[in-house]
C-alpha cells in the first residue's frame, strides 16, 4: 500500500467533492471512508487510475451519507451526477482548500488545526505536538471546527496569515521525517508567493528553502540524526541556499518584519557560516530577540537560550534556560547540551538519558541515548 500516494491524492479528491456540491465536513468524511476502502481493497486489486477510483468511491460514500440523513434529502438529486469511472480532472485545488479551511467563522488556531487534519494529512497527535497541547484537547478543537463549518458556504476564504501558519507546520512535520510533506509545503508556498506580494509569504518561502537545503546532511547513512554543528556542509544545496537568501533580502528590504522573515534570517546566518565554529552567534541572538518580540512562542525562547550559550558561554545559556518552563519539549535536551558545554558531564549524561525518554520520535530518542552513552564512557570511574 502506497501511503504517500494516498496522502498526495487526498487534497485533490476533497476539492473535487467540494466543487460538486458537498459541504466540507461531509466531503472530508467521505474521503476518509474512501481511503479506508482503498487500504482494504488495493493490496489485492490495485486500480489502474488511483485518483479516479478515489473520486468515484468518495462520491458514492458522500451520496450514501446524504441519503441516510433526512435533513439533507434535498440533495438526493445529486445521485444522477455521480462521476463515471475514469481519469479525474488534473486541476490542483490544494492551495484553494487551504484558504477555504481558514474560514472567517473559525478562530485562527481552529482553522489551522482543521486544515492540517483535513488537507495537510497530519494526524491529530502530530497537530497536538505542534501546538504543545494534549491529543484529546486537539481532537476536541478539530471536532468543534468541523461542527462550526458543517453548514456554512465556503465562499469566504480565510486570511493569508492563517494559511502561512498551516504551510509552516506542514513543512515542519515533513522536515522532521516525511520529505514529501516538506516538498509539498514548498510547492504550495511558491504558488502563494506567485499570486500574493507579501513580505511574510516571501519570508516563509525563504525559510523553507534554507532549511530544506540542509536535508541531505541531516541524517547519516544508517538513518541516525546528525546535529547541525556536525553536518557535512559540502552536502548542503548551495543553489537552494542562494535562492533563499535572495528572496529573504528582497523581503527584508521592504521593512515590514514578520516572524517568518526573522526565522529565515537566523537560518541564513547558519547557512552563511563556512564552519560551525564561524557561526555568527551574536547576530543570531539579536535575531532571536527580534523574533521573541514578534511572537510569544516559548520554543523561540528555548532556541534563544541555546544561541546565548554559544554567544556568551554555557552558563549564560543555562541562566536564560532557567527562566523557561522545564516542561517545554526538548527543554531537557537543551539543558543537557549546555551542561556538557560547561564541563558537567555527570549532569549532562543524566539529562540526555531523561531527554531520550521524552523524545517525540525514534530517531531523536536514539540520538539522545547515544549522547548519554558517549558521556558515560568519558566520565571518570
Amino acid at each position: 500500500m502506497n501511503e504517500s500516494l494516498l496522502r498526495s491524492l487526498t487534497p485533490n479528491v476533497l476539492g473535487i467533492l467540494v466543487r460538486r456540491g458537498a459541504d466540507f465536513a461531509a466531503a472530508e468524511d467521505a474521503v476518509q471512508d474512501a481511503l479506508i476502502e482503498a487500504v482494504r481493497v488495493w493490496p489485492a486489486d490495485p486500480p489502474r487510475d488511483a485518483k479516479g477510483w478515489l473520486v468515484t468511491v468518495a462520491w458514492r460514500k458522500f451520496l450514501d451519507a446524504t441519503r441516510a440523513d433526512t435533513a439533507r434529502r434535498r440533495r438526493e438529486d445529486l445521485v444522477e451526477e455521480e462521476p463515471a469511472p475514469g481519469p479525474a480532472p488534473a486541476a490542483d485545488d490544494t492551495l484553494q482548500l487551504y484558504f477555504l479551511c481558514a474560514h472567517p467563522s473559525l478562530t485562527p488556531s481552529s482553522a489551522v488545526a482543521l486544515t492540517l487534519r483535513a488537507v495537510g494529512g497530519l494526524t491529530t497527535r502530530q497537530i497536538a505536538q505542534a501546538y504543545l497541547v494534549p491529543e484529546a484537547t486537539m481532537a476536541q478543537r478539530i471536532s468543534r471546527a468541523k461542527r462550526t463549518v458543517s453548514d456554512v458556504r465556503f465562499d469566504q476564504p480565510g486570511d493569508v496569515a492563517t494559511v502561512l501558519r498551516v504551510l509552516y507546520l506542514v513543512f515542519n512535520e515533513g522536515y522532521s521525517g516525511d520529505v514529501d510533506l516538506a516538498a509539498e509545503a514548498i510547492r504550495l508556498t511558491r504558488q502563494l508567493a506567485a499570486v500574493i506580494d507579501h513580505p511574510e509569504v516571501a519570508g516563509l518561502l525563504a525559510l523553507m528553502l534554507l532549511h530544506h537545503a540542509r536535508r541531505a546532511a541531516r541524517t547519516a547513512p544508517d538513518g541516525s540524526l546528525v546535529p547541525l554543528a556536525d553536518q557535512d556542509r559540502g552536502r548542503w544545496d548551495t543553489t537552494m541556499i542562494a535562492e533563499g537568501v535572495e528572496i529573504l533580502q528582497a523581503a527584508l528590504a521592504r521593512d515590514r518584519l514578520g516572524e517568518f522573515q526573522a526565522q529565515a534570517a537566523i537560518a541564513a546566518l547558519h547557512a552563511d557560516a563556512p564552519t560551525a565554529e564561524e557561526t555568527d552567534w551574536v547576530q543570531i541572538v539579536e535575531w532571536y530577540d527580534e523574533l521573541a518580540g514578534l511572537t510569544d512562542n516559548p520554543v523561540v525562547r528555548l532556541n534563544r537560550a541555546v544561541a546565548v550559550g554559544e554567544a556568551d558561554g554555557p552558563r549564560a545559556g543555562l541562566a536564560a534556560l532557567a527562566a523557561l518552563d522545564d516542561s517545554l519539549p526538548r527543554h531537557t535536551a537543551v539543558a543537557a547540551y549546555l551542561h556538557e558545554r560547561d564541563g558537567d558531564l555527570t549532569t549532562a549524561a543524566r539529562l540526555y538519558a531523561e531527554a531520550a525518554q521524552k523524545a517525540p520520535n525514534l530517531a531523536e530518542r536514539n540520538h539522545l541515548t547515544r549522547q548519554a552513552a558517549r558521556l558515560n564512557t568519558r566520565r571518570p570511574r
